[in-house]
C-alpha cells in the first residue's frame, strides 16, 4: 500500500479553545485549527477538510449562535489509530438549533449565504448537533482520513 500506518499506541491530540464571538474569532479558530492538526502530523488532505469544516462551524457559530458577552468553544480532536478526526464548535445559542439546508438544483446559484451546513456535511462523515449545557448548542463533525485507492495498474485514482 501507499499510505502510512498509524503507529501502535500513538497517543490521541485534543485541543480546545475558547474565542470570542466575533469575525476575528472566526479567524483565528481557523488558524488556531489548522496550526494544532500540523503540529500533531495529521495527514494533509484531512487537515484541509478540516480547515474548512472549522471555519464554516464557527462562522455560524458568530453569526448565528451569539450571545453579548459570551465565547464560542472549538475542540478538536484527533486520534491516529483510526484516523479519526472529531471537530466541535459549542455556542450560547441552544435555542437556534442550525438548519439543515438540502442542496437543491433549483436554488439560486448567486445566492451569497446558506451553504455552510450543507459545505459541512458533503466534507465530514457524519454531522451532529448536541445540547451544551446549560444553554448552548454543540455542532460535531467527524472526518474520516481515507488512505489512496490504487487501482489495478497501482497508479492512485482521484
Amino acid at each position: 500500500m501507499n499510505h502510512a500506518t498509524p503507529q501502535v499506541g500513538a497517543q490521541v491530540g485534543t485541543f480546545t479553545q475558547l474565542l470570542s464571538s466575533t469575525r476575528r474569532g472566526a479567524r483565528l479558530a481557523r488558524l488556531l485549527g489548522v496550526a494544532e492538526l500540523r503540529t500533531w502530523g495529521v495527514p494533509e488532505a484531512l487537515t484541509e477538510r478540516a480547515e474548512l469544516v472549522v471555519a464554516e462551524l464557527a462562522a455560524n457559530a458568530v453569526l448565528h449562535g451569539r450571545v453579548s458577552g459570551r465565547c464560542f468553544r472549538l475542540t478538536l480532536r484527533f486520534d491516529p489509530a483510526d484516523g479519526r478526526l472529531r471537530v466541535e464548535v459549542s455556542d450560547a445559542r441552544g435555542d437556534l438549533p442550525p438548519l439543515s439546508l438540502p442542496l437543491d438544483d433549483d436554488a439560486d446559484t448567486l445566492r451569497t449565504g446558506g451553504r455552510g451546513l450543507a459545505l459541512v456535511a458533503a466534507l465530514a462523515d457524519r454531522v451532529a448537533c448536541v445540547p451544551y449545557p446549560p444553554s448552548g448548542k454543540t455542532v460535531r463533525a467527524e472526518l474520516l482520513h481515507v488512505a489512496a485507492h490504487l487501482d489495478p495498474a497501482g497508479k492512485t485514482s482521484m
